[in-house]
């Protein structure tokens, strides 16, 4: 299991010139503090990309992907359910700054 502590993030609303997706879509770079014990750290950071969807059908969390900071280097891991919900929940309440 990966500890989560989000420590900071990045928000842009995403646009859709054509109009053809509904909702609102947020991208959301979020800056994690990872234990060194844990396998996901790296010594230059670790973060979390985040395509968050606001829409009539609710809030959801569309894609995501660890990522190590400075290199971009995607990391190969995966949200456990409550995790997902830890960062849905912070997506929703940070969307409109």
């Amino acid at each position: 299991m990966i500890h989560l502590n989000i420590t900071g993030h990045e928000v842009e609303k995403l646009e859709d010139p054509f109009g053809l997706l509904s909702g609102d879509r947020y991208e959301f770079f979020l800056e994690l503090d990872v234990d060194v014990e844990d396998e996901l750290y790296s010594d230059k950071g670790v973060g979390l990309k985040v395509i968050f969807v606001s829409d009539n059908g609710g809030n959801k969390i569309s894609s995501y992907y660890f990522y190590e900071r400075g290199s971009e280097k995607v990391l190969d891991f995966a949200l456990e359910e409550d995790e997902e919900e830890l960062v849905l929940t912070y997506c929703r309440q940070h969307r409109e700054e």
